[in-house]
């Protein structure tokens, strides 16, 4: 039988939901991305922030949120492709 009670008591989300690290994988399915589209804007500094440490990359998911929310439109004749 399943176990019905809440992870906190006020059946709030994890406090450090959005500051915890994800791998890139993890950050391209959040962002609706290939992992190589992700690599690619790493590369040429197109892509959200992210931290590496050593051959480990990773993200924040507080960091895919604001990058994506600055590239947020109302509509297409409001876009201004640079």
């Amino acid at each position: 039988m399943l176990n019905k009670t809440p992870a906190n008591t006020n059946n709030a989300p994890a406090q450090d939901y959005l500051d915890g690290f994800i791998d890139e994988r993890m950050a391209a399915d959040f962002l609706c991305q290939s992992v190589r589209t992700i690599q690619k804007w790493r590369v040429t500094g197109y892509g959200p922030k992210f931290y590496k440490s050593g051959r480990s990359v990773r993200y924040r998911r507080r960091d895919l949120l604001a990058w994506g929310e600055t590239r947020r439109h109302g509509s297409t004749s409001s876009y201004n492709a640079a």
